[in-house]
C-alpha cells in the first residue's frame, strides 16, 4: 500500500508512526511552520518532525484548494490512499478523487456526533458517558463522509479532555490499519451518517472559559474537565483570575448566593452553584504554578464568603 499522510498536531503522530510501520508512506502534508514560544521562532509541526526523521518528503501548502502545483504532485505520487488525521484543511474534490481507494479520515468522536474541530473537548463538556474514534471516507463536507469503522470507550466521570486525547491518539493508528486492510480486502461496508443525529464541536477559545456558577455542579464539573489542558476554565476570586484544573461533584445543597465559597479545607473549596455544591480541588493564580488547594492554603489564605464571578 502506498499512502500519503496529512496531519499536523501531536494527535496525528502515533497514527502516522503506525502507518509508517505497516505501509509505504510516500509523502506527508502538514501545516506551515508556526511561531512558537516566547521567542516566536518558527517551529515545525510534530508530524513534520516525525516524517523528517524517516526522510519522508514533507509538503506544507498554505492551502490545497485550487493549488495546481500540489494537486499535480499528489497525482504523480499515485497513492492508494490519502490518510487524514487532524490536518487542519478541508480537501477539495480534485484531491479526494485522486487515490485509488479514496481518502480516509480518523476523527476523534463517535460520528455523526461532534463533527468539527474540538470533538474531544465537547463530548466531555456535554457529559457524555462514551466516546471513541471513527474512520470515514472523506467527502467535500466537514466530517460528513460515510463511516467505516468505530472504536468505542467508556468515559469515567473524572476524565479530562487531555486524558481522553491521549487514549484516542494512541489507539487511532490500529483503527486506521484495520480500516485500510478492510477496504482493500472488501470487508468493510461504508455506512451513511444520519445527519439528524449530528452535532457540531466548535473551536475552543479563552473567551469562552469563564465559569458560569448559575449552572449545576455537574455541568460546571464537566466544563472544567473538558477545558483541561486548554484553555482551562477560570473564575474571578476577588479581583484575581483563578484557573480551575480539577473539581468534584458533591451530594450537597447550599442556600448561599450562587458562586459563594462556603467552605475552605484540605479537601478543597466548596462553592455554591445553581444546583448543588462543587468542590474545587486544583487551582492556579497568575504567575504561579498549578497547585492543589490543600497545598496552597498551607501558606496562603482563601476566604470563605467570597463570591466567585
Amino acid at each position: 500500500m502506498k499512502l500519503i499522510f496529512m496531519g499536523t498536531p501531536e494527535f496525528s503522530v502515533p497514527p502516522l508512526q503506525r502507518l509508517i510501520n505497516d505501509f509505504e508512506v510516500s509523502a506527508v502534508f502538514t501545516q506551515p511552520d508556526r511561531p512558537k514560544g516566547r521567542g516566536k521562532n518558527l517551529a515545525a509541526s510534530p508530524v513534520k518532525q516525525l516524517a523528517q526523521s524517516y526522510n519522508i518528503p514533507v509538503y506544507q501548502p498554505l492551502k490545497l484548494k485550487k493549488n495546481e502545483e500540489m494537486i499535480e504532485i499528489i497525482k504523480g505520487l499515485k497513492p492508494d490512499f490519502i490518510v487524514v488525521v487532524a490536518f487542519g484543511q478541508i480537501l477539495p474534490k480534485e484531491i479526494l478523487d485522486i487515490p485509488k481507494y479514496g481518502c480516509i479520515n480518523l476523527h476523534a468522536s463517535l460520528l455523526p456526533q461532534y463533527r468539527g474541530a474540538a470533538p474531544i473537548n465537547w463530548c466531555i463538556i456535554e457529559g457524555e458517558s462514551k466516546s471513541g474514534n471513527t474512520t470515514m471516507l472523506m467527502d467535500v463536507g466537514l466530517d460528513t463522509g460515510d463511516m467505516l469503522l468505530t472504536e468505542e470507550i467508556e468515559l469515567p466521570s473524572a476524565m479530562t479532555a487531555g486524558e481522553l486525547h491521549d487514549i484516542l491518539m494512541n489507539s487511532g493508528g490500529e483503527l486506521l490499519v484495520k480500516t485500510i486492510n478492510g477496504i482493500v480486502n472488501n470487508d468493510i461496508k461504508p455506512v451513511k451518517q444520519n445527519d439528524d443525529q449530528s452535532s457540531y464541536a466548535s473551536m475552543l477559545g479563552k473567551e469562552m472559559a469563564n465559569i458560569n456558577w448559575k449552572c449545576s455542579n455537574v455541568n460546571i464539573h464537566n466544563f472544567i474537565r473538558g477545558l483541561n489542558p486548554w484553555p482551562i476554565a477560570y473564575t474571578h476570586y476577588k479581583d484575581t483570575v483563578m484557573k480551575i484544573y480539577k473539581s468534584k461533584v458533591l451530594n450537597e445543597e447550599s442556600s448561599k448566593e450562587i458562586g459563594t465559597i462556603i467552605g475552605v479545607s484540605k479537601e478543597g473549596l466548596k462553592v455554591s452553584t445553581g444546583n448543588g455544591v462543587l468542590l474545587v480541588e486544583e487551582i492556579q493564580f497568575p504567575g504561579k504554578k498549578t497547585i492543589k488547594v490543600r497545598d496552597y492554603i498551607v501558606g496562603n489564605s482563601i476566604d470563605e464568603g467570597v463570591v466567585l464571578k
